[in-house]
């Protein structure tokens, strides 16, 4: 079978490979893929900057944001032939940690996971992946052409759980939430604030393309400019870029009582002025949260799945602004500037 791989460490090593099929070891379920997004992990993983091969293998199965169609399930599994599914990411310590033992593999505490597609363990870029039952999510039939969007929101539900954990510390009724970046992560994001009847204000530097016109149609407010500025009277902000100089400007800026989900990871080597003072000043007299938040468990996949089918089909549609056929997937991987998500079609949907 066909499948997407990469020699993790070396960059220009992704091809279209002949794959032997999924081993009975991955999983009793037998599931088509229908589609795979690309995110920026892809790209570093493709670049050499990031990335491992399962042990034993100096390859690895590219393919973590997921869409596919069962083919073979046991019974008891909870699923049958024909229905959609998306695959869960992470696997937990085989430790295991404390966490990992309760089904909490986002929250690891020693680090040991894997991931498909990305650390240690193959992805779902192939024509047919295995599956175990735990680790495949139901998703709507009618969302066959936009599921593939559930990892992603995953994340932003889990990132939305802990603000609402974190809100719960007091007497809290946010109506103000700031969304920094527009790209797959912030707009997804965005989406689940408007969910929450929330005021949702989406900031980005780009005045053009696809962007405004999605936030705009989801009843938020679409701001460029001052960050400082935009995030003055937000009860939450939710930064999604990982740009560390918009970080800091966003730190100990919010209302009183602000929280601040930090989801976008930073490179290092940038160094900034900061006084650090002043930031823990405001920070403490406001009762500010500052966290971050990263990867998902099923339960964030299942509150994805249902925002997703809850949502205008339309709207989820413009998010995915390429469509590239697996015998082009190269393209794919090659950054555009009106980019929001690009995906990899291995098998025709409706």
């Amino acid at each position: 079978m066909r499948a997407i791989t990469v020699k993790p460490g070396l960059a220009g090593s992704v091809a279209l490979d002949d794959v032997p099929e999924p081993p009975a070891a991955d999983g009793p379920i037998v599931v088509e893929t229908l589609a795979i997004g690309v995110c920026g992990t892809d790209v570093e993983i493709v670049n050499g900057d990031y990335g491992s091969a399962p042990p034993g293998n100096d390859r690895l199965i590219l393919g973590h944001e997921s869409l596919g169609r069962v083919v073979e399930a046991p019974g008891g599994s909870g699923l049958q032939s024909g229905d959609l599914v998306v695959g869960i990411v992470r696997r937990p310590d085989p430790v295991p940690c404390p966490n990992c033992a309760v089904g909490e593999r986002d929250m690891c505490r020693h680090g040991r996971y894997t991931e498909r597609g990305i650390n240690g363990r193959n992805g779902y870029a192939s024509d047919r992946f295995r599956i175990r039952p735990e680790y495949a999510v139901k998703v709507d039939a009618g969302l066959e052409r936009v599921g593939v969007l559930v990892e992603p929101t995953s994340v932003v539900a889990k990132a939305w759980e802990h603000i609402g954990c974190i809100g719960s510390r007091a007497h809290w009724q946010p109506s103000r939430v700031v969304i920094i970046g527009a790209g797959p992560i912030g707009l997804l994001a965005a989406l689940l604030g408007r969910q929450r009847d929330l005021d949702v204000v989406v900031f980005d530097r780009v005045t053009d393309g696809p962007k405004p016109g999605l936030v705009a149609d989801l009843g938020a407010t679409y701001r460029t400019g001052s960050v400082s500025d935009t995030c003055a009277t937000a009860d939450i902000v939710i930064e999604c870029t990982g740009v560390s100089s918009l970080v800091m400007e966003v730190l100990g800026r919010t209302a009183p009582d602000g929280i601040v989900c930090l989801t976008g990871v930073s490179s290092g080597g940038r160094e900034l002025t900061v006084d650090a003072g002043e930031l823990n000043r405001a920070m403490v007299l406001g009762n500010d949260v500052v966290f971050g938040s990263v990867n998902a468990n099923r339960r964030h996949y299942e509150a994805a799945a249902d925002a997703l089918a809850q949502a205008d089909r339309s709207w989820l549609e413009r998010l995915i602004t390429r469509r590239v056929p697996v015998e082009q997937w190269a393209d794919a991987l090659t950054r555009r500037a009106d980019d929001v998500k690009p995906i990899i079609e291995f098998a025709a949907v409706t």
